[in-house]
């Protein structure tokens, strides 16, 4: 016989470097629910408790809690140790190396129903996810509350978006707090940055969201240091998060782990708590860079002599300079196939302005790719007819927006969208879209997304700040490739800046944008300026010569909000980008991550007047090894960008 539902059990889980511990106990506990044996998680690292006892139990409509009165009946063990590549992302070769632990629970009373968790602990963080198995009790369910909690011991500070609403496009600052400004009535958007102690961070945000909701944070009323999950609600069934039948998991509930900010950027625990790779050909997954039409700069193109808009002639313009410079794509966005506020359009047809086949011939000529925007309405009622179609045209990638929700039933939309478009070989842009969670594991021509606060926003806003552009890659960045459309070459000081919808301009400097390349991670790269402004100007060979994806990363050094500095290879190649708030420093690199040889630098830094004139650089090349160190100077908003060539003899 097993333990009775009085009874105290626990059991205990370690990293494989013994750095971090999941503890799991079972016991009784007055809170939230009145009374009986509850699951209960805490988290240690390096001997220090990072996440105190913190509950776990799921809600549901028209049956009760499945929380309390639980026993442990069974556990299991095991150890996953492999490497696997990456299509694409921050490194070639993927260790995933955990040790994992599987909980069957049941009820000690009638009606004895049984519900799994599944805990995993890495060296970079924990996982836990909940698994429904099929039982006669629970054939169907509609989940109302997933109480996962996180309680900490002090009030610690937090880096945090309240999107304030479940509609959103997820684009938002994150801003510094403390926990105990987490409220009840908040929607905490993920991933939530902590600094526990100077040398402990730690990042909560979730993976592999399947046929569930995605996951938002609120405080604990009577515990000003604890955040509980909350769910994005159904739109057809008010009060009601999921609604599917057993056996059912849901998404993991991730907990990054790291020394400092800079360790969280550089883990893979997200994509590997996912599923592996489902394509068995990825060759025509094609990472790059892409030429964006005149959606950014409007109609401010000098002395093109024909009329900018959604029409055949600004489309080769814009194709052509992809060539001229090297990019694999260029981006056809909205209007193409006419008003996307029109909820009968129809994204089979193109405007009588634009010549698609015309330009698809021309770009196939110059070896460029065509990736076209939809609206995610238009495509939920075409995709079967559409995908196909766009597939015989040519067309190598849709870019779909609009979406604004997170809810189960867009959550199955995007994963239907990913699949039907892996079939026809097309690569996948969401815009208007939740974070991600690691999906583009399975299927990568997911290649990227936005969900983020982007250079779009300096059209109309001062919301694009330095100090914005240096935080985001320990907060949103985390969870992974974000699109925010880099490399603006309009530069404005903190003093001169103003919105601007046509020929907009960005804040700070050139290399600030240069940095971006190697900063952001992103596998499709959509630079957002007009040819007009890129052609003739500084800087313009490092958008050349830099990859979007990598074989290995490296964050040297970073404060969040301050600044940051990241190394990335690729091949022989290592890039370097390092980006400052409005305050202008100097830090230094140190090389040893080269290893032996030497190499050629070509640096492109802030000239010395860049602070009154943005868009200089200083450009100069060195001879540097592994003992060297690179002194870098930043103006107010600046930045620096490099690539390091082994030198051949």
């Amino acid at each position: 016989m097993g333990p009775a539902a009085s009874e105290f059990q626990s059991t205990s889980l370690s990293s494989p470097d013994g750095e971090i511990k999941i503890s799991l106990t079972v016991r009784e506990k007055i809170e939230p629910y009145p009374s009986g044996n509850r699951p209960y998680y805490s988290v240690l690292f390096q001997g220090k408790e990072i996440i105190l006892d913190s509950p776990l139990g799921l809600d549901f409509k028209d049956m009760a809690p499945l929380a309390k009165d639980l026993v442990i009946k069974r556990e299991k063990r095991q150890t996953i140790n492999e490497t696997w590549e990456a299509v694409h992302g921050k490194c070639r070769n993927v260790v995933n190396h955990c040790n994992e632990l599987h909980l069957w629970f049941e009820e000690a009373d009638r009606p004895k129903r049984r519900l799994e968790m599944v805990f995993r602990a890495y060296n970079d963080g924990v996982a836990f996810r909940y698994f429904l198995p099929n039982q006669p009790k629970v054939k169907e369910f509609r989940l109302t509350s997933e109480r996962s909690e996180f309680h900490f011991a002090a009030d610690h500070t937090v880096w945090a978006a309240d999107y304030g609403t479940y509609v959103s496009h997820q684009e938002a600052h994150f801003l510094k707090r403390n926990l105990s400004q987490m409220l009840p009535t908040s929607i905490i958007g993920l991933p939530l940055l902590v600094q526990v102690e100077e040398s402990k961070w730690v990042a909560l945000t979730e993976a592999n969201i399947t046929d569930w909701a995605g996951m938002y944070l609120a405080g604990v009323g009577a515990k000003p240091y604890a955040l509980v999950s909350t769910l994005s609600p159904r739109p057809d069934e008010p009060g009601v998060l999921v609604r599917a039948t057993t056996p059912h998991y849901s998404p993991w509930r991730v907990i990054m782990v790291g020394r400092k900010p800079g360790d969280l950027i550089e883990s893979n625990i997200i994509l590997n708590l996912n599923e592996p790779c489902a394509l068995k050909d990825t060759s025509w997954v094609t990472p790059g860079k892409s030429a964006w039409d005149p959606w950014w700069c409007g109609d401010y193109i000098p002395g093109v002599g024909f009329k900018v808009g959604m029409n055949t002639a600004t489309m080769k313009y814009f194709t052509q300079f992809a060539a001229n410079i090297g990019f694999e794509y260029v981006l056809v966005d909205w209007r193409w196939y006419g008003n996307p506020e029109d909820p009968d359009a129809d994204i089979t047809t193109v405007i009588p302005e634009l010549d698609m086949q015309e330009l698809l011939r021309f770009a196939k000529e110059r070896n460029v790719k065509v990736i076209i925007w939809l609206r995610w309405n238009h495509v939920d009622r075409q995709i079967d007819e559409a995908f196909p179609l766009y597939e015989k045209w040519g067309i190598s990638g849709v870019k779909i927006d609009f979406m604004q929700r997170d809810d189960q039933e867009m959550v199955s939309f995007y994963h239907r969208v990913v699949k039907k478009a892996a079939e026809h070989h097309l690569i996948v842009d969401f815009h208007g879209a939740y974070k991600p969670d690691g999906f583009r594991r399975t299927y990568p021509n997911l290649i990227t997304r936005e969900g983020v606060l982007g250079n779009e926003y300096n059209k109309w806003s001062s919301l694009v700040t330095p100090e914005h552009n240096v935080t985001i890659p320990f907060t949103r960045m985390l969870a992974g490739p974000m699109d925010f459309t880099p490399g603006g070459f309009r530069h404005a000081t903190r003093m001169t800046f103003r919105p601007q919808n046509s020929a907009p301009f960005v804040m700070g400097t050139r290399c600030h944008q240069l940095a971006m390349m190697v900063a952001y991670e992103s596998p499709l790269q959509v630079l957002c300026d007009s040819p007009h402004n890129y052609r003739g100007q500084p800087g313009l060979e490092f958008l050349r010569v830099v990859p979007t994806t990598w074989d290995m990363t490296k964050v040297i050094d970073g404060k969040v909000g301050d600044y940051i500095v990241i190394a990335r290879k690729s091949g022989t190649n290592w890039f370097i980008g390092a980006m400052t708030d409005w305050d202008a420093r100097t830090l230094e690199i140190p090389l040893d991550f080269l290893g032996g040889g030497k190499y050629t630098a070509h640096i492109f830094a802030d000239a010395v007047d860049a602070d009154d004139f943005p868009d200089r650089v200083h450009e100069e090349k060195r001879r540097v090894i592994s003992r060297d160190t690179l002194v870098v100077k930043m103006a107010s908003g600046g930045g620096y960008a490099a690539y390091l060539s082994p030198i051949v003899r």
